[in-house]
């Protein structure tokens, strides 16, 4: 039978005795208009006047019967105090309004949704990569498109370095694969299409004319038919099928542009006849388990035998990689559901799936895609174009800022900067963007939401019922989240029910607590534990409390629960909330 463990010393006072500190930390988030702020909504009705004043995010209703005329009242110096006594009663009921679910403080505020960044040219150093992860980078992206393994294993070794370097900080490595991608052949020089112009690709290796280019792909005859449209660099430039031969096929330029070596080329409504994970990928995933990378970003997957596929061969090599399935092609559409299952978790490639799929429905699929991998407890990242203007400017435009605040409100675990990082002019300021605006858009969005049906995901394990119960306790009460795993399970599963505060989860094992660095509001903690339980839990709250992450009499709500018990029976699971000593 399973035992639940709830205790706490209610206090008789109305506000939390640690709020003036953590309200200090929202205030700092936050301009002065942002909690002063009052609206009134008024409507008359049968000479009857009702307002609705709100204050933050709580409503007052005020109800007069009938009008009263404004009257100019002198003011004496003995009306001063009471003044700004008023004005005292109306900040703290401001301050109130701002509270979390409940009556109680909100937990130290800090940045949830997680930052992956790819490291390229621009970023590649030791002090960038030092700088990256002061400026918010959780996970490092090795992009297989570019370089070799010589220069992505110098990155892998920095990082790690910078792991062992950093004990209150873990930055996570994901290997993302090349994938079955079509792209043109190398040219000597860059070449101008202009519209109405014939072009031709062919599959005979090394051409490169002005009117004629070379494409790596030797069925690529044989998918393209007359008719379709051919998108170059997932559409800024475009061309319609007029003729094929054995060998080309013969194009008419419908959109011009500077056309330079291996781009990239997709065909409408259409994905290449190619596995997903060619030869190059098993050798760079063959590289991936030799370094214990954390993630696997997988490209182009069509259905879940790609990610069976992979999984076996994880399992063979009995290496712990989470995999990560990319959605960008238009044939992974109809097995979203089998293909995210089989899978830890999903990346929304917003460029290739735009340029397979007509571009309307590509924030469509971001939401669906976003709402199935929190239905079923997966990780989610979107990515593509977020800063891409930030490639070349320091200023993001206010659309991207605005796309970035909408994955952080449609529930994403992380958003991801790709040539922003890799080879744009400013990695620095826009992995601050993203960390800003995720920080300021999370701070507006109510907390205790979750997917309705979450725990069909999880209805095998009785860890699933608990961390819902430690949510619903953490939200109400206002409390940040302590959990102790060994396996990483039960800090992933209190992650996708998305509680108010942060989950600060300590684990013994530092592959685990780097893989926890993807997942929304998880502070992963390396602890090695001790054989007592008591002890453990008050060198953690020491931790935590010495390094600033809580404040000494701020509460916490504690779990013991998961999937490998640590110091209690398996049937035996724990709910606390403790007071910092």
């Amino acid at each position: 039978m399973a035992q639940v463990v709830a205790t706490r010393s209610i206090q008789s006072s109305f506000a939390c005795p640690s709020s003036g500190s953590v309200q200090d930390r929202v205030e700092k988030l936050r301009p002065t208009s942002f909690t002063a702020r009052v609206l009134f909504n008024c409507d008359d009705k049968k000479k009857k006047k009702r307002c609705n004043v709100v204050y933050g995010k709580r409503s007052h209703q005020i109800t007069a019967k009938r009008s009263v005329q404004a009257e100019v009242v002198p003011v004496s110096p003995e009306d001063i105090p009471k003044v700004e006594e008023q004005i005292q009663q109306l900040r703290e009921l401001q301050q109130l309004g701002d509270t979390s679910v409940g009556v109680w403080c909100k937990p130290t505020v800090r940045r949830k949704t997680k930052i992956v960044c790819t490291v390229g040219p621009s970023t590649n150093t030791k002090e960038m990569i030092w700088k990256l992860a002061e400026a918010g980078m959780n996970v490092a992206r090795l992009n297989m498109s570019h370089g070799d393994h010589a220069s992505h294993q110098k990155v892998i070794d920095l990082v790690k370095e910078y792991n062992e370097q950093n004990k209150d900080n873990v930055i996570a490595i994901m290997l993302d694969t090349k994938g079955p991608e079509v792209r043109s052949g190398d040219l000597p020089q860059p070449i101008t299409l202009t519209t109405g112009q014939e072009f031709t690709f062919t599959i005979q290796r090394g051409v490169g004319t002005a009117d004629c280019v070379s494409v790596n792909y030797d069925d690529f005859v044989n998918d393209v038919a007359v008719g379709d449209m051919l998108l170059v660099d997932g559409g800024m430039m475009s061309l319609v099928v007029k003729s094929k031969t054995e060998d080309s096929v013969k194009c008419e330029v419908v959109d011009g542009g500077e056309l330079k070596s291996r781009r990239h080329l997709n065909v409408r409504g259409k994905s290449a006849t190619l596995p997903s994970i060619t030869e190059k990928d098993w050798e760079d995933i063959k590289f991936g388990v030799d370094n214990k990378v954390d993630f696997y970003a997988v490209s182009f997957v069509k259905d879940a035998e790609v990610v069976h596929e992979l999984k076996n061969y994880l399992k063979s090599c009995n290496a712990d990689i989470h995999v990560i399935v990319k959605i960008e092609s238009a044939d992974s559409i109809p097995n979203l559901h089998s293909i995210i299952t089989a899978s830890d978790g999903a990346m929304v490639a917003r460029g290739d799936l735009g340029a397979e799929l007509p571009i309307e429905e590509v924030p469509l699929l971001q939401e669906e895609i976003i709402t199935i991998c929190r239905s079923m407890g997966k990780a989610v990242i979107v990515a593509t174009n977020m800063l891409e203007s930030m490639i070349v400017h320091p200023t993001p435009t206010r659309a991207e800022v605005s796309d970035i605040a909408i994955a952080v409100r449609e529930g994403a675990d992380a958003v991801m900067l790709s040539g922003e990082t890799a080879h744009g002019k400013f990695p620095l300021k826009a992995a601050k963007v993203m960390h800003t605006v995720a920080l300021r858009t999370e701070a507006t969005i109510p907390g205790g939401t979750m997917p309705a049906n979450l725990g069909q995901a999880f209805k095998n394990h009785m860890s699933e019922m608990f961390a819902y119960h430690a949510t619903m306790m953490s939200n109400t009460l206002g409390t940040s989240i302590v959990v102790f795993t060994r396996s990483g399970f039960m800090a992933i599963l209190l992650s996708h029910y998305r509680p108010t505060g942060t989950i600060f989860a300590f684990t013994n094992d530092k592959r685990i607590q780097q893989r926890l660095a993807l997942y929304q509001g998880v502070c992963p903690i390396h602890m090695e534990f001790l054989e007592d339980a008591e002890e453990t839990f008050g060198q953690a709250l020491s931790l935590l409390r010495n390094q600033g992450m809580v404040r000494e009499g701020e509460e916490v709500a504690l779990v013991q629960s998961g999937r490998q018990p640590i110091w209690r029976f398996q049937s035996t699971h724990n709910i606390q909330v403790r007071k910092v000593m």
